[in-house]
């Protein structure tokens, strides 16, 4: 198989895999224990915190270890609006859902949450933001990368902003972390979400950078762990292993993004070039460089993501996380695409372990598939789907 679905979870590194395996074998011990299994614990999960502190350049005091961005994410909104009861919360629509959804949750509790628009490269305009902040405002959360079309937004325009008015100011950058160089000191994030995932570690952990100084109001009470903002016994081997895998991506940062930002253009100017009827979608500059979000017009995406599969070629339409419900993108539908434009989408996410092989295969493979496909479709008519070769 060749996996192009890097942007839904990644394949977990070799010394990831190195670093947990002690502790779910030997030093099983559970960190609150004052005996030796627990210190050891403790003592990893200490080392842990500060490299993926190091990654963003945050004090490990500012780091909240979590089950993953799904959940850093609602502990910033339930944590910073239990605060200011029927404040105004401001987001943006292409949101993940782990923001979305709890954002509606909030609103059936007397919140005012305003959306902020994007433009057909998935962009805010700032100049939005500054029209509907107020003294009303509690939050402000945007996306640092879209996870389906990659779009960067301008982080450190919206956080002067924020903090013109006063405003706490939260980033899910689950996307970015890892392959974008991120300093929470030189941006002036308040909150920021990581997920292990998305950077060659372990599912089921991550992270909330919460600021030296901002107060957020804990969500899963018990046993006081994490700073008492997050009870519950750590789940020690997959914290060693974020950690490790944080430690690596900020090691090998720069040549990394050589590497995925080669192959990333690759498949871009071989896809334009060698396939009529295609559009490139997200912003062309301000972008993750790992992904690769295509229209392929006259074509059904789900068609093209089951065919490639047949191919030995993993990718997908969009974010994985919400995958059973089924429904059109709302990114999509918010940057203005039409129905048959939404349909006919693909995304394709390069990582570290791909290869220039590997894209040219895909490349190839595509073209065969999305020929046959126009062979049998219901627009053939419409368009032009005349070969480039």
């Amino acid at each position: 198989m060749i996996y192009l679905d890097n942007a839904a979870s990644t394949q977990i590194h070799s010394d990831v895999l190195d670093s947990m395996l002690p502790f779910l074998k030997e030093q099983y011990g559970n960190p609150s224990s004052i005996h030796r299994y627990g210190r050891l614990s403790r003592k990893a999960i200490h080392k842990a915190r500060k490299q993926v502190a190091s990654l963003i350049n945050a004090d490990p005091a500012e780091i909240l270890i979590t089950s993953g961005g799904t959940e850093s994410n609602n502990t910033v909104l339930i944590g910073i609006s239990s605060q200011f009861p029927d404040s105004q919360i401001i987001t943006s629509s292409i949101e993940h859902d782990a923001i979305l959804e709890p954002c509606k949750k909030l609103i059936s509790n007397g919140f005012q949450i305003n959306y902020l628009s994007v433009d057909k490269s998935g962009m805010i305009n700032t100049m939005d933001l500054k029209n509907i902040i107020s003294k009303k405002t509690s939050l402000v959360s945007i996306m640092f990368g879209n996870n389906e079309v990659g779009t960067i937004q301008p982080i450190s325009e919206i956080v002067k902003i924020c903090h013109e008015n006063k405003v706490v100011f939260h980033t899910d950058a689950v996307q970015a972390v890892g392959k974008v160089a991120i300093d929470v000191k030189e941006l002036g994030v308040d909150l920021l979400s990581i997920s292990s995932h998305k950077l060659h570690g372990p599912k089921g952990v991550g992270a909330l950078y919460i600021k030296d100084g901002v107060k957020i109001d804990p969500v899963i009470l018990g046993g006081g762990q994490e700073f008492r903002l997050r009870s519950g016994t750590e789940n020690v081997a997959s914290i060693v292993g974020f950690g490790q895998a944080c430690e690596i991506a900020q090691n090998n940062l720069i040549k990394n993004s050589s590497l995925i930002k080669k192959l990333q253009t690759l498949l871009v100017k071989r896809v334009l070039d060698e396939i009529p009827e295609v559009t490139f979608n997200g912003h062309s500059e301000y972008r993750l460089s790992n992904n690769a979000h295509f229209t392929f017009l006259g074509v059904n995406g789900e068609d093209l993501i089951i065919k490639l599969d047949e191919y030995g070629v993993a990718a997908s339409t969009g974010s994985a996380c919400s995958v059973n419900t089924q429904k059109a993108s709302h990114v999509l539908e918010s940057m203005g695409f039409s129905l048959e434009q939404i349909t006919g989408s693909l995304r394709l996410t390069v990582g570290i372990f791909n290869t220039e092989n590997e894209i040219n295969k895909t490349v190839d493979i595509l073209k065969k598939i999305v020929e046959e496909l126009r062979a049998v479709s219901p627009f053939k008519e419409k368009y032009s789907f005349g070969s480039k070769n």
